[in-house]
């Protein structure tokens, strides 16, 4: 399909995808002491619907009908105890769980359909993100900041960087929780700063009604990492997969639980990258191309499916077990990215 981005879009494209190629294979990693300085966003190597053509008739992340032409933007979050509660993740069309340094784990929420008045703790961004982000276009992408050998990485992506460094009055101190852990952003004021910031397209997400066959009913699901888990327990009342964060419910500063409609678990190689923290800790990277299994949470049940995501620039698709398409229940999706085997430490 043609890119609305033009040759020249193309050709950076290209050029994006053989640097981050590059920056996955050969850097030491990304440190989050503080406040570390930010770099540029990545973008997605996939563009935009072309102009004039129709916008879509529900919303390719949430299957809704709101915001179909609103931009996308990415926000990293903490995802440990001292950031809980967290503000804005309820509000989230996609919420990706990557494994970072040490075994625990952290948040990329996506949103488009809604924004929410603020959204935090924000945290740094990580290589696995660079991996992801191509897929939505060209999304804003905020976080607080970056370790300096990946700066360059990010500063080539094509996307619209966002992060404290590049819009900083888009972000505060707010709340009783000591540095790093209180750092927010304004959402419209984020999006203000990427005014071409890519509005939503296909991601491979496909929503309707549950497969006939191949669900097994189950109450809950809880995935591991070397040092956090998460679960995922059905609630008939509310409709939805509640959250919780090694064993205690995760609850949103908003008010409520948290979780969502649809709970995919896909299982992903994790390696070790180049980067790490300023403890030594290396930094996760999480293969999200190429094909996998995943169980899919939806309506109280869990199917097995299979993923598969032919390049960086596309969606990833999910299928049952007997190759038709795994339709996810419209509404919030959550992607908890595991390794495939046993919890992996880098």
């Amino acid at each position: 399909m043609r890119s609305v981005w033009g040759t020249t879009g193309r050709r950076r494209t290209a050029a994006w995808l053989g640097v981050l190629a590059v920056a996955g294979a050969v850097l030491p990693a990304c440190s989050d002491s503080g406040d570390p300085a930010s770099a540029p966003p990545p973008r997605s190597t996939g563009g935009p619907a072309e102009s004039g053509t129709p916008a879509p008739a529900t919303h390719p992340f949430t299957g809704g009908t709101k915001g179909v032409t609103d931009p996308v933007l990415a926000v990293k979050i903490e995802n440990t105890r001292p950031a809980f509660p967290q503000s804005g993740v309820s509000a989230a069309d996609i919420v990706y769980v990557e494994q970072v340094e040490g075994g625990e784990t952290r948040l990329m929420a996506v949103y488009s359909s809604r924004l929410p008045k603020r959204v935090g703790p924000v945290r740094s961004a990580r290589i696995s993100d660079l991996h992801i982000l191509p897929q939505f276009g060209r999304p804003a992408f905020a976080f607080s900041g970056v370790q300096s050998k990946m700066k360059k990485y990010v500063r080539k992506s094509p996307a619209y960087e966002v992060s404290q460094e590049k819009a900083g009055g888009a972000y505060y101190r707010f709340g009783g929780k000591p540095a790093p852990y209180n750092l927010y952003a304004d959402p419209k004021a984020l999006l203000k700063r990427a005014p071409k910031a890519t509005p939503p397209q296909d991601v491979g997400f496909r929503f309707g009604d549950a497969p006939a066959a191949g669900g097994k009913p189950v109450t809950s699901f809880t995935a591991r990492w070397p040092a956090a888990k998460m679960g995922f327990t059905w609630s008939a009342k509310h409709k939805r997969w509640l959250a919780s964060w090694g064993g205690s419910p995760s609850r949103a500063a908003e008010g409520g639980r948290l979780g969502g409609k649809t709970i995919v678990v896909q299982y992903a190689k994790t390696t070790r990258s180049k980067f790490h923290d300023f403890l030594g800790s290396y930094t996760p990277l999480i293969d999200t191309t190429g094909t996998g299994r995943a169980v899919v949470l939806r309506d109280g049940k869990a199917y097995k499916s299979k993923w598969s995501r032919t390049s960086e620039d596309k969606g990833t698709t999910f299928t049952t077990e007997a190759g038709e398409p795994m339709n996810f229940a419209p509404g919030q999706v959550w992607v908890v990215l595991v390794n495939d085997g046993k919890p992996y430490t880098p």
